[in-house]
């Protein structure tokens, strides 16, 4: 509630405890540290966890609810699984790397060391305990409560959450949107309107405004490009390992396989991203036509000439002697840790480094320092000047804009379901409710972190949600 990370909704009916998502705080170190150690309950007395998508924000803190003792099972489909063990594993390392770094800082100080929020032996039970469930099939989760997942078109594998809740003799279905896509992603399939809801929690991350057209987006793309490389320029693009990734890859080699741009050196450096990739070819059923068409075209595998992989921390070090033009995408998407801070650190302050942001930075990281002009920014206690040139491509955002949000509400709107709105900072959500409002005569429900929301239906309270 109130801001875009740490997804996480508790449901409690009839004695039973089922979380939907969650998800790590991103953001500043001290307040997110606080938020992510916190549980709004025992792990322990949570009968299930039900998963939207792999994304970090909905994932991030599995691990950490399985140490503290959650047993249940982990509802999702097969390639939120495979993601999500992926972005788990990563975490874990860079959990574990985070917390050796700043304990070498604190040495010979009075301040406690810091411990790892959880470490690779605590992902290791994930996959044991992940349990693939099908899109659109209808299955028990706890005693008295169904699920079933329909398309969401956010990232491979993603999908909004239909419960159904059976309790003292009524039955009612909370459907929460998990993160929808815009519809236009290249790889993606669109997300599948739904059908019926008594109550619809509804994802508010762009509830202000609509992205630039993607066609619009990806031609000022490729005139950034041109630009660039015959600039010489070095490109930096932090960028999530799993979705954004591809996209930026796709397009780069239809670029160079139309002839748009001489061909230059692009570094996927994150072993996640490469991971990621192989993982995303076992799950062909859920690729967009375009994608299909592109693996039909032999465009697939990328040509090693210009696209090369960077597995290892050394090689990574290396990018910093490279001259461009070259293009250099690494995590993590919101800069808030990630190899893409060591290529920050040598080359912000040089005239001659672009920095493309292509999703969402959320407050207090320091991707949207960036966005927002900052001169300076502090990277591993380091004060480092910005002179690099920041571009904003937010066309290439993994989430639907309000025009798309209203659409999918607006297939369920006829049943006048209660409304409420999360997963959007203040402002975004405001105006969504607003335009709901005035659209279908709704007035939705802002809730604020830890708020507790009642749903009564025939003078029984027969689920509850924080």
């Amino acid at each position: 509630a109130d801001e875009v990370t740490g997804s996480m909704h508790m449901v409690h009916t009839d004695g039973q405890w089922v979380a939907l998502d969650c998800g790590l705080f991103q953001g500043r170190r001290a307040e997110s540290e606080a938020k992510n150690r916190a549980w709004p309950m025992p792990p322990k007395d949570i009968a299930a966890v039900v998963v939207s998508h792999a994304h970090m924000d909905h994932t991030g803190r599995l691990p950490k609810l399985v140490k503290d003792g959650f047993r249940g099972p982990i509802f999702a489909t097969a390639a939120t699984i495979d993601l999500a063990e992926i972005i788990l594993k990563d975490s874990a390392r860079l959990q574990e790397y985070d917390a050796k770094r700043i304990n070498r800082k604190l040495e010979g100080t009075s301040k406690a060391p810091v411990e790892p929020l959880y470490s690779p032996e605590d992902v290791a039970p994930f996959r044991q305990m992940g349990h693939e469930v099908m899109f659109r099939e209808e299955l028990n989760v706890a005693p008295g409560i169904t699920a079933r997942w329909i398309e969401a078109g956010h990232m491979l594998g993603s999908g909004s959450i239909e419960l159904k809740v059976h309790e003292d003799g009524t039955t009612t279905t909370i459907l929460f949107s998990g993160d929808l896509g815009p519809g236009t992603l290249p790889i993606i399939r669109p997300f599948e309107p739904p059908r019926q809801a008594d109550v619809v929690f509804l994802e508010s991350t762009y509830g202000d405004r609509d992205h630039k057209p993607y066609a619009e987006t990806i031609a000022e793309f490729e005139e950034l490009i041109k630009a660039i490389v015959t600039q010489k320029g070095k490109i930096l693009v932090p960028t999530f390992a799993i979705g954004r990734s591809q996209q930026i890859l796709y397009h780069l080699a239809l670029m160079f396989d139309e002839k748009a741009v001489p061909p230059f050196h692009v570094y996927v450096d994150s072993p996640m991203a490469l991971e990621a990739g192989k993982a995303m070819v076992n799950h062909p059923d859920l690729f967009h036509p375009e994608m299909v068409e592109f693996q039909r075209r032999g465009l697939l595998p990328l040509d090693k000439k210009w696209f090369h992989s960077v597995p290892t921390p050394k090689e990574s070090q290396a990018l910093n002697d490279i001259d461009g033009p070259c293009l250099i995408m690494a995590g993590a998407g919101m800069c808030n840790g990630g190899r893409i801070l060591h290529h920050f650190r040598a080359n912000l302050f040089k005239d001659s480094t672009h920095v493309m942001i292509v999703g969402y930075q959320g407050h207090g990281s320091l991707g949207r320092r960036l966005v927002e002009g900052a001169k300076s920014v502090s990277i591993f206690g380091e004060k480092i000047a910005v002179r690099a040139k920041i571009h904003t491509l937010n066309g290439f955002s993994a989430h639907a804009g309000q025009g798309d949000l209203l659409r999918w509400f607006g297939a369920v709107a006829g049943a006048r379901p209660r409304v409420i709105l999360t997963h959007g900072e203040d402002n975004p959500r405001k105006a969504l409710a607003s335009q709901i409002q005035q659209r279908f005569g709704l007035v939705p429900e802002l809730p604020r972190q830890g708020d507790v929301i009642e749903i009564v239906r025939a003078e029984h309270a027969f689920a509850r949600s924080a």
